[in-house]
């Protein structure tokens, strides 16, 4: 029970839990933002009902998503102050300046962008309002890239030094921070992950109105439209997710090495699909491997060495002072096949959804229920990857400066981080079942409730009202 008021586990298991709660809503804002902005375009320039229809249905389940995403994300900044005063201390000076230019730039010019684009359906023209949604997108990006350099700087940290008398680090070069090689990787990743998720919810929610028979034209372009962006999606997760592994490999070695639980350096390193072996994940007892690959992900060549974890451990010791540096294996290894298999899954409903409805094909009700089960499972993946690329930089809480121990607030006990964990959990299940329950409504209701406009009116955007 005393190693449960253990103040460092509580705030990790806090900061963690509702970091992995926020961002349930972060990759759906980014990709279905994205995905709008190209529906609402393919209206502009078509003046076809079925494209409007679609722009208001999941522009209003983007707004939902945005609304609900902002009120969770407030936390994450209270607890630097209030669970790891240390680290925030150590590193405010330079994981501010990111954080502040995402509040005071980036974000301000999303909500503007969105006001705009909200109460701008009939007092803007067409491609005037239109452009308010694409800079609405491109305001998501540019905070979700602000927020990842951030990030990026406790992976790999740059463009700071130590203040000899503080031993603090200082921020020297804002340019390093921001072209961090690992943020540069990290950020087209995220923003074709987010893609995948909205367009894998796109495709359930159209299953879901042709499972019933409901709107056939407008849920048919719906379907392929998201099956098409999930696809393309994936392969920019695929090429991305490469870039990575290289730039992990070149600032994280012990992450990739983790990740394949490679103990030995290895030329020509397999990487395995499953593994089974002992409870202490020493000795191997059944797997099944291809080849060259984990060599190929590190180096690019089926033969390039890859430094093991006992190598790795030896350096680490020598380098920082006696301590044990290697992550919790069986969690790294398994994060990063879960995350590959999940988007892999996403991918093949897309693929097998798009051959199935090809030529306006009737399909069974299993294959809508499959459909429409699969939405979650790219948001899954995305989250399963978070979890692997910050377990697997433990024990540091920034990268060779500070381990996570160090960075926790010395005066915070273990209750008081218990309580405040159970408010969050209790704000946030509600705000779960809120948000849920707007989403539903709105997917269920569908485009219904403008069924009135025709494609004449349609093509005549400044004529209709807004619905928002």
């Amino acid at each position: 029970m005393l190693e449960w008021l253990d103040p460092l586990i509580l705030a990790r298991w806090q900061f963690g839990l509702t970091t992995l709660y926020h961002f349930l809503f972060v990759p759906l804002t980014i990709g279905m933002a994205f995905l709008v902005a190209i529906l609402q375009s393919a209206w502009v320039y078509t003046g076809k009902v079925q494209w409007l229809h679609l722009t208001r249905l999941f522009g209003k389940i983007f707004l939902i998503n945005f609304a609900i995403g902002v009120v969770t994300g407030i936390t994450q900044e209270f607890q630097f102050g209030m669970n790891w005063s240390d680290y925030s201390r150590f590193v405010g000076d330079v994981f501010g300046a990111p954080l502040a230019m995402e509040g005071l730039f980036a974000f301000f010019l999303e909500a503007t962008f969105i006001g705009v684009w909200i109460f701008g359906w009939d007092k803007l023209s067409p491609k005037v309002h239109l452009a308010s949604i694409w800079l609405t997108s491109l305001s998501t990006l540019l905070s979700a890239y602000f927020i990842l350099a951030a990030n990026a700087w406790m992976q790999n940290p740059v463009g700071y030094e130590i203040n000899a008398e503080t031993g603090r680090a200082q921020l020297n070069d804002i340019a390093a921070v921001l072209a961090n090689p690992i943020a540069l990787a990290s950020f087209p990743h995220t923003f074709f992950a987010s893609v995948m998720f909205a367009g894998t919810a796109i495709v359930a929610v159209a299953a879901y109105h042709l499972s019933k028979g409901q709107y056939g034209d407008t849920m048919r372009v719906a379907l392929k439209f998201g099956a098409v962006a999930n696809i393309a999606a994936f392969a920019g997760v695929a090429l991305s997710g490469d870039s990575l592994s290289l730039a992990m490999v070149e600032a994280q070695p012990m992450k990739m090495a983790a990740a394949e639980a490679l103990y030995e350096t290895s030329t020509n390193a397999s990487f395995s699909i499953f593994s089974w072996g002992t409870p202490d994940g020493l000795n191997e007892i059944f797997s099944i491997r291809i080849p060259g690959l984990l060599s190929f992900l590190s180096t690019h060549t089926m033969t390039g060495e890859v430094e093991g974890l006992n190598d790795l451990q030896a350096q680490y010791v020598a380098q920082f002072g006696a301590g044990d540096y290697m992550p919790i294996i069986w969690l790294t290894y398994w994060s990063f096949r879960w995350m590959i298999g999940l988007g892999g899954f996403a991918l093949l409903v897309s693929i097998v959804g798009l051959w199935m409805t090809r030529g306006g094909r009737d399909v069974k009700g299993w294959a809508w229920k499959v459909a429409m089960w699969t939405a979650p499972v790219p948001m899954v993946a995305s989250l399963i990857g978070w979890i692997f690329a910050e377990m697997g930089r433990q024990p540091w809480l920034v990268f060779g400066l500070m381990k996570t121990e160090d960075g926790v607030s010395p005066l915070v006990t273990g209750l008081e981080v218990l309580i405040s964990l159970v408010a969050f959990t209790l704000v946030y299940g509600a705000l779960a079942v809120i948000e849920f329950r707007l989403i539903m409504k709105a997917v269920t209701t569908g485009p219904e409730e403008w069924a009135s406009i025709t494609d004449e009116t349609a093509a005549q955007p400044n004529s209709l009202a807004t619905v928002y």
